[in-house]
């Protein structure tokens, strides 16, 4: 056994029934669990047969993140290192208060909301709006339901949500133009970034003024951004590697797209003044690595086949529709929640189709 499990095994028994410890159980429990997998088997029937356990989808989910992080980190510099800690440490501590009083095990859940949420955040936020908006995210997002597996909204986007609604003039002063990897610049790694100096407006913004960015800065993620959305090459990475181990809904994804595609086409042959152009529409703001990351979530959306492609259809399509004809230059956000309430109902007509369909043939 490595050191970690020896400690490990050395300290078991104060986090023991009967130990000093033992109110820490769901801590003591993280950190086993974060280090080492499972042992328990079941040594009777029923067994279960499933093949991903929850550790597992956690770290793929991880690991396809971290082409977008990277290229955060090379376009934004150290700050991101900032907002990651301070997303993991404010949201960590209110998933760790709620396990204490509730006396169950901290859910590895929580790895994905921690990483995910500061890449859909500007660079140049405050540290301190992370950590409400990241505290809301899982307070009102996933705990008030009952934590992870429960949840009926996407926790990452019920913080950004909150920031949005409740410090619009603070964010929409925090976008940052990327410098190209110059990460090393002192400012950059300060708490507080001084935004005049820096401030700089998205593709989407520029849009609404008349000016287009070009498509390879938009491929590449050389513009103004959310710090994990604006390379769409490191996004395609993710979803190949999510697919390719079967982690991500490839009909979430494609009914995402092809509907954002095909609606943004025919409006902008109907009025063009009002909708970009499809080419740009797919490649800026953060509708890909929504559709990717967050739009897939096993938790939040829907479960059957066919319903996953309605789900896709709903959030592609509305996102189209918020980005072009509303107040907001982006809409996937919105978009999102708005597919996480209408996936329980898509599964049930699913089911009721399905169950009709096998009675008539009985």
């Amino acid at each position: 056994m490595n050191p970690i499990g020896n400690l490990l095994k050395r300290f078991k028994p104060l986090f023991d029934q009967g130990g000093g410890l033992r109110p820490l159980w769901p801590i003591f429990q993280a950190a086993d669990n974060f280090f080492f997998s499972h042992v328990e088997e079941a040594e009777h029937a029923p067994f279960g047969r499933d093949p991903i356990d929850i550790k597992r989808y956690m770290s793929l989910v991880i690991v396809a993140l971290l082409p977008s992080f990277l290229a955060a980190l090379y376009f934004f510099g150290p700050r991101v290192l900032l907002m990651l800690a301070v997303s993991y440490a404010a949201g960590g501590l209110v998933e760790v208060l709620f396990a204490l009083v509730r006396k169950e095990e901290i859910n590895e859940g929580f790895l994905i909301t921690g990483f995910i949420f500061p890449l859909i955040l500007p660079p140049g936020i405050p540290l301190w709006m992370v950590a409400v908006g990241v505290v809301f995210g899982v307070l009102v997002g996933k705990e008030v339901f009952g934590g992870t597996g429960r949840n009926l909204f996407n926790p990452a986007l019920v913080g950004r949500c909150f920031l949005l609604l409740g410090y619009p003039a603070a964010l929409s002063k925090s976008w940052v133009v990327p410098q190209s990897g110059d990460w090393l610049l002192w400012w950059r790694a300060l708490p507080d970034v001084p935004a005049d100096a820096v401030t700089g407006a998205t593709p989407l913004m520029l849009a609404k003024q008349g000016t287009h960015t070009p498509l390879w800065d938009l491929f590449i993620g050389h513009t103004a951004g959310c710090i994990g959305e604006t390379s769409i090459l490191m996004t395609l990475i993710g979803a190949l590697f999510l697919i390719t181990m079967r982690v991500a809904s490839l009909r979430t994804i494609l009914g995402s797209v092809l509907s954002f595609l095909l609606l943004g086409t025919i409006l902008h042959w109907i009025a063009p003044t009002r909708v970009n152009p499809p080419s740009f529409n797919l490649l800026s703001g953060g509708f890909l690595f929504g559709a990717v990351f967050m739009a897939t979530d096993p938790v939040t959306g829907p479960v059957t086949g066919a319903a996953r492609w309605f789900y896709g259809v709903i959030i592609g399509g509305a996102t189209l529709l918020i980005r072009s004809f509303s107040g907001y230059v982006e809409g996937v956000m919105f978009a999102i929640l708005l597919g996480n309430i209408c996936a329980p109902l898509l599964d049930e007509i699913v089911i009721r189709i399905h169950v009709r369909r096998y009675a008539r043939e009985i």
